[in-house]
């Protein structure tokens, strides 16, 4: 069993059943499913997917966005003062972008095994806290 973070825009490519990822990020779930691993994001990104959602118009299906988001996340990690702190230190030294080093600070306050993102910047960084970053065409699954 593994702890596997993922970044927004996987769950944002389920949702909307995106012609390109969506099945992969489909094969990733039911593979995590299989070995029992925990999903976890952060509280963000429900916030994430919620904006994309009121950005067009959908309010009412936000709610149903929500719960069948949380029905498939094992952990939803808060962001809190030691959040804070790591996020600091993650945007600071790496310079990757406010939303990514949400995540990682995120990811790492968890104890993360496997980050998973589609975002190739993100790939090779180290972050203390998280085992490994990976893609979505990673061979881990």
């Amino acid at each position: 069993m593994s702890r596997i973070y993922w970044d927004t825009m996987l769950f944002i490519y389920w949702l909307e059943d995106h012609p390109q990822f969506a099945k992969r990020v489909d094969a990733i779930h039911s593979r995590m499913q299989e070995r029992n691993d925990q999903l976890l994001t952060a509280a963000f990104t429900i916030g994430e997917v919620l904006a994309g959602i009121y950005r067009q118009g959908k309010s009412g299906s936000a709610k149903q966005t929500k719960e069948a988001l949380l029905s498939v996340v094992s952990e939803v990690v808060e962001f809190t003062a030691d959040t804070a702190e790591r996020y600091g230190q993650i945007r600071g030294s790496l310079g990757v972008a406010a939303p990514d080093a949400i995540h990682l600070a995120s990811a790492a306050e968890a104890g993360t095994d496997l980050f998973l993102t589609n975002d190739k910047r993100l790939l090779g960084k180290f972050v203390r806290g998280v085992q490994f970053i990976a893609s979505l065409d990673t061979q881990l699954f």
